[in-house]
């Protein structure tokens, strides 16, 4: 039986992300290892993880919370991608690349707690 996680888009676009990170991070200066590539590589599994646990939750205002986390993690990874292409770490192809893939999971993210909420303020009404 496969987890409900993983049926959501939205945790399959996130680990793409997840491996793209990965990928590109690999290429940058071995000094930032423990700097910038760390906080990067942290930022990005957070966000389909927190989608996989608040997939996991049983009520509708807790899963809510664990995707607002997502979110806020994937704000974190955005800024680190900024930063990385101020810094010159990841070229404009790769900045692109990155850009599009966050834009995608936001905007699956952010469609879902929409859902959620609104399904919290029906259950609210109906009770």
């Amino acid at each position: 039986m496969q987890k409900a996680h993983k049926k959501l888009k939205v945790w399959q676009e996130a680990m793409e992300l997840v491996k793209m990170v990965y990928e590109i991070t690999s290429k940058m200066p071995s000094e930032e290892k423990f700097g910038l590539i760390s906080q990067m590589r942290r930022a990005s599994v957070s966000v389909p993880s927190n989608i996989a646990e608040g997939a996991a939750r049983q009520g509708m205002k807790e899963s809510t919370q664990f995707y607002l986390i997502a979110r806020a993690s994937l704000s974190e990874l955005d800024t680190q991608i900024e930063l990385c292409k101020i810094l010159k770490f990841i070229s404009d192809t790769q900045f692109t690349q990155l850009n599009s893939k966050v834009e995608t999971v936001d905007s699956l993210l952010s469609g879902l707690i929409r859902y959620n909420k609104q399904k919290l303020s029906t259950n609210k009404l109906q009770n």
